[in-house]
């Protein structure tokens, strides 16, 4: 019975007709391989305050809905659940099986009966249309390989006024990391504009928080970018 606080939005996505990836732009760049389901150790990060960090730029609330997208072990998931507390709404999200059935056991086994936790696509995170105040890209949007693709679709589960958090390494993909101004490039194809920005301390991390700026283009009508040439 636990997680069903979030059973009714999750259905609404079988509802809705999505077009196929292959109506989006290709990239243009690589994407980065996926090399583990963790960024670093919980203590590491704790200790340099990551999570305080982070979840204070973006300005997380009790009682809003967030999505941690891409979750890992749940780093970001177990934390924000006491977080947005019980009138809130935590969706943790990966597009691999088996990651995403130990992060449900973690979930379950330590007791967050408001997260719900689901597998998405790597073009498609599968998210309730319209119902999410902050949605979590930490350490992983390096890694998309249709970012024209999971951008449009991740846009469709923001609330009017709600936020993309991405954060994530000043350096090139291949090496984990993007440059701010590719970011800010591609997410502005499917209408997110830059709201916030501020380096993370210790290392070449970085916050960036984004807003819709109007309704989501037509897949076709994507413009997409191209990564700068290197110097």
């Amino acid at each position: 019975m636990r997680l069903l606080g979030l059973a009714t939005l999750v259905l609404l996505t079988g509802c809705r007709a999505e077009p196929d990836v292959a109506a989006f732009p290709k990239a243009g760049r690589d994407a980065a391989p996926i090399v583990s389901d963790a960024y670093s150790t919980e203590d590491v990060r704790d200790r340099v305050g990551e999570f305080e960090a982070v979840v204070a730029a973006a300005g997380v609330k009790p009682g809003m809905s967030v999505a941690d997208i891409s979750a890992g072990e749940g780093y970001y998931t177990v934390r924000l659940a006491p977080l947005v507390g019980a009138k809130g709404r935590v969706l943790a999200q990966d597009i691999v099986p088996e990651v995403r059935d130990r992060l449900a056991q973690r979930v379950q086994r330590e007791g967050l009966d408001n997260v719900a936790v689901r597998l998405g696509l790597p073009d498609d995170p599968k998210l309730p249309p319209a119902s999410l105040d902050r949605i979590f890209l930490v350490h992983m949007y390096h890694e998309v390989t249709d970012p024209y693709a999971f951008l449009w679709h991740l846009t469709g589960g923001l609330k009017a006024g709600g936020e993309v958090i991405v954060v994530d390494a000043d350096r090139p993909v291949k090496r984990h990391g993007i440059p701010p101004a590719q970011l800010k490039c591609e997410l502005a194809g499917v209408g997110l504009t830059l709201d916030r920005f501020q380096r993370m301390p210790g290392g070449d991390s970085y916050f960036a928080a984004f807003r819709a700026s109007g309704p989501r283009p037509a897949p076709g009508a994507i413009k997409p970018c191209r990564e700068p040439a290197a110097p």
